[in-house]
């Protein structure tokens, strides 16, 4: 029998700096209840989706550098999220800022949660991988500190079992590392949920850039792929305050096939049903890791690493 989750991917368009989370949070729960009403029990979100993706500026004052951040999850602005899911009975996943006071120091993280069809939090991921720089960078239109404004998650890559399955979560640049799939893959996931901010000029390289959108869904696809997992993965995308953000929001099944795309760049709800029993297909053949993979491998390649490459 199929264990069909009904999965919604819900596109962001542009938040301006000046919009409100009142504003902001307005988006989400019309998108919220789209979702619901094309029978979806999880609805997907972007990263940082309660703001304007803030680290293309330069921001030297903290009371305003603090005002993107959450300090509590739900909060204020944020509670009627939980209250909708609550009555409707759809579950969640959303991108914020995160700012926790711990070691006796303020710190800030790039943060993403789930929330079950309770509206109960039932798990949280803090972005491991962040890209940027830790200081501005001369002759850029944009700039793209995330390594100024966020540390490393250190959460590492957990899954859950909910919605009928097990389930995980990565945002953003983390879906260009092999391994942030193949962390999870090896804990079994089932659906990885994926939100991104993600302009087109960020690497400075035309030739580069000119590819976004191609290893936007590469990098997606194949980790679906190669660990027999659904991946939905959920933009903030348009025109934001002068920045082109790349869009084509996708949900991507266990073979690696695109089987809904968002075909604008506003806010947008695509949705799927999801058969988590296709990625145990491909977990019983192609990709059975206590089969065909093979750890002791990897280990005589670290071993004998100095005559592969220099340190």
């Amino acid at each position: 029998m199929a264990r069909l989750v009904r999965t919604a991917a819900a596109q962001m368009g542009p938040i301006a700096r000046a919009e409100t989370r009142t504003q902001t949070v307005a988006r989400l729960l019309a998108m919220m209840r789209e979702a619901h009403a094309r029978q979806a029990e999880l609805v997907v979100f972007p990263e940082l989706c309660l703001t304007t993706f803030f680290p293309r500026w330069l921001i030297e004052d903290e009371a305003e550098l603090d005002s993107f951040f959450e300090t509590e999850m739900p909060g204020p602005q944020t509670a009627v999220l939980f209250e909708e899911s609550r009555k409707l009975g759809i579950g969640f996943s959303l991108g914020y800022a995160e700012i926790v006071m711990q070691e006796g120091r303020k710190r800030r993280f790039n943060t993403s949660i789930v929330v079950d069809r309770k509206g109960e939090i039932i798990g949280k991921y803090r972005k491991v991988h962040l890209p940027g720089h830790a200081a501005p960078q001369p002759n850029r239109t944009h700039q793209h500190l995330e390594k100024r404004y966020f540390e490393p998650g250190d959460l590492g890559f957990p899954v859950w079992r909910s919605f009928g399955g097990v389930i995980g979560m990565c945002i953003c640049n983390d879906r260009r590392w092999p391994e942030t799939y193949r962390v999870m893959g090896l804990q079994g996931v089932e659906m990885v949920m994926l939100g991104y901010n993600t302009p087109y000029d960020h690497t400075g390289h035309r030739d580069i850039d000119s590819l976004t959108q191609f290893h936007n869904h590469l990098s997606m696809q194949a980790g679906a792929y190669q660990n027999s997992t659904w991946v939905v993965g959920v933009a903030k995308c348009g025109v934001e305050e002068g920045s082109n953000m790349v869009g084509q929001s996708v949900i991507v099944a266990p073979s690696g096939e695109i089987v809904a795309m968002a075909s604008t760049l506003e806010d947008e709800v695509i949705a799927a049903n999801c058969d988590l029993d296709m990625g145990k297909r491909y977990r019983e053949t192609i990709f059975d890791f206590a089969r065909h993979r093979e750890p002791q491998a990897y280990r005589l390649i670290v071993e004998r690493k100095g005559a592969i490459a220099p340190d």
